[in-house]
């Protein structure tokens, strides 16, 4: 898929499409894509099975300043948490009592390599 360069926004929005897509190729179930709230962004959100997935989805051109993995650094970490949190509370789902875990999809190079990265937020 060649993406010429267009604003960021549909940027975006076009990498996070290439994400889902290839999350749907193994298995999972599309719920939701852009949640937003006042805590952050939730790129898409899925599920596997009965555990729910939030997905933050990460592009980079090159590696000069870092990987698309090295992007989603503490304070980006913290941020999805708080959103999905506040998502799940929405939704009426008890974080206790609700399965659910952090991936990160991310999409490199002008070959648009993609490495999925599941349960990112291991706290303990």
């Amino acid at each position: 898929m060649a993406l010429t360069p267009f604003n960021k926004r549909r940027q975006g929005k076009a990498y996070e499409a290439m994400a889902e897509q290839y999350l749907r190729r193994h298995g999972l179930v599309s719920e939701c894509r852009n949640f937003q709230c006042r805590s952050g962004e939730i790129d898409v959100i899925m599920r596997d099975g009965t555990c729910w997935v939030f997905v933050e989805v990460k592009f980079r051109q090159r590696n000069h300043y870092g990987s698309a993995a090295e992007a989603v650094n503490w304070r980006k970490q913290q941020k999805l948490k708080r959103a999905a949190l506040f998502w799940l509370q929405q939704k009426g789902l008890s974080a206790e009592h609700t399965e659910f875990r952090f991936d990160v999809v991310t999409i490199e190079g002008h070959e648009h390599q993609i490495e999925w990265f599941t349960n990112i937020l291991v706290e303990g």
